[in-house]
C-alpha cells in the first residue's frame, strides 16, 4: 500500500501543482537578484560616466528652458 501511495504522490507532482499552492507566487530570489544586478550596473555606469551624464543633463535642460 505504501508503494501505491508514493506512486500516487509522484504522479500528482507530474500532473500539476498542489491546489493549495499559489500559482501567482513567482520567483522571489530571482527578482531580488535582478534588482541587485540592475543597481550594481547603474552604480558602475555612474562611477565611470557620472560627470558626463550630469553635463549632458544640464545641457539638455538649458536647451529646453531656452538659456
Amino acid at each position: 500500500m505504501e508503494t501505491l501511495t508514493s506512486w500516487f504522490h509522484a504522479l500528482q507532482h507530474l500532473v500539476g501543482p498542489d491546489p493549495g499552492e499559489d500559482p501567482e507566487r513567482g520567483d522571489v530570489p530571482g527578482w531580488v537578484l535582478i534588482t541587485l544586478m540592475t543597481a550594481a550596473l547603474v552604480a558602475a555606469i555612474w562611477a565611470v560616466a557620472g560627470t558626463r551624464l550630469v553635463q549632458i543633463f544640464n545641457e539638455a535642460m538649458d536647451r529646453v528652458s531656452g538659456i
